[in-house]
């Protein structure tokens, strides 16, 4: 018993190890250090070679462990920066003034697209009135199948004008998404704040192979919009001033919306289906805060704008054009 004991210790901290030399390793990787790829096979061969070739484990893990930590307090140190060469769909930061019952928003994306990589840059300001904030609307884009998707938000006001926020990462010029990335501290965090013009019409019409983007008409009291929408002004505002970083896992598309709505009372619990981002309308219709009056298959079916989208292109009326005869329509 003695020995099974000793060898399940034993299995239990050599699990323990490759798990946090993998995490150490990658942390190197990802970082900006000079030969972060070097450093990184260094600190995993130095840490295998050692537990193979000294003779003292005891020893041994106590020098792993001080390691680790060095390693662990200096990317706990990294710091967010608003200060890089970012690629120009997010160069340039949102931020929100309020007067009363008048909300501004500052550089709202509206780029003029020719292809999803040829566009010419385009931000604009402009005004609201808390008091015609009326709707909030989910909206989800697909590329590889059911199971993942980008979500985002777009508020809509009694005037007919509609502003989209989306969560993502913000990359510099160069660079590339990586799920694997996106644990280590690889991208800051963006809000994109757009005209549903861009942050819609460049999945449906512009990007190559195209996304399917459905956009679900939200059943929610009018308090609760409001109280979102200016969670996610706070946020916008918090983000100009204290940059952040993006997590693939914590900090993401489909989690920011789960945080932001808990400003609400009743705010949905966490699921798995918010982890699999694909299946967050199917969790919000089972919540009850989408059109139920249809069996979510039909309601997904009917959801789709691509074809809307694509025919509405630069209209002005693209907002309006898009939720024509969608479920749950007011």
């Amino acid at each position: 018993m003695r020995r099974g004991a000793r060898i399940a210790i034993a299995g239990i901290c050599g699990l323990a190890v490759a798990g946090m030399t993998a995490w150490a390793a990658l942390a190197i990787r990802y970082s900006d250090l000079t030969s972060a790829r070097l450093l990184a096979v260094l600190f995993a061969a130095g840490t295998l070679l050692a537990f193979a070739l000294l003779p003292r484990r005891g020893r041994t893990l106590v020098g792993f462990l001080a390691a680790f930590a060095v390693v662990l307090a200096w990317w706990l140190r990294i710091p967010p920066s608003n200060d890089r060469d970012w690629q120009p769909e997010v160069a340039v930061l949102p931020s929100v003034t309020i007067d009363g019952e008048r909300v501004t928003i500052h550089n709202i994306r509206n780029f003029d697209y020719r292809s999803e990589t040829d566009f010419t840059p385009r931000w604009y300001d402009a005004t609201f009135d808390l008091a015609q904030l009326e709707s909030a609307d989910l909206l989800a884009s697909y590329w590889m199948g059911d199971a993942i998707a980008h979500i985002f938000v777009s508020f809509g006001f009694a005037d007919g004008r509609h502003v989209a926020i989306s969560v993502e990462t913000r990359k510099e010029r160069g660079e590339s998404y990586s799920t694997l990335a996106g644990f280590f501290k690889q991208y800051e965090l963006y809000y994109v704040v757009a005209d549903e013009r861009d942050l819609i019409r460049v999945r449906t019409n512009y990007r190559q192979p195209r996304e399917d983007v459905y956009l679900y008409r939200a059943q929610v009291p009018r308090e609760n919009v409001r109280r979102l929408f200016l969670d996610y002004v706070r946020e916008i505002n918090e983000l100009k001033d204290h940059p952040a970083f993006y997590n693939t896992l914590t900090t993401n598309c489909t989690t920011a919306v789960l945080v932001h709505t808990r400003v609400n009372p009743g705010s949905p619990p966490f699921s798995w289906k918010v982890l699999l981002s694909g299946y967050t309308p199917q969790y919000t219709y089972e919540l009850g805060r989408l059109d139920t009056s249809l069996p979510f298959e039909e309601l997904r079916r009917r959801s789709r704008v691509n074809d809307r989208a694509q025919a509405a292109d630069q209209d002005p009326e693209f907002s309006q054009r898009i939720r024509d005869g969608l479920p749950g329509t007011r």
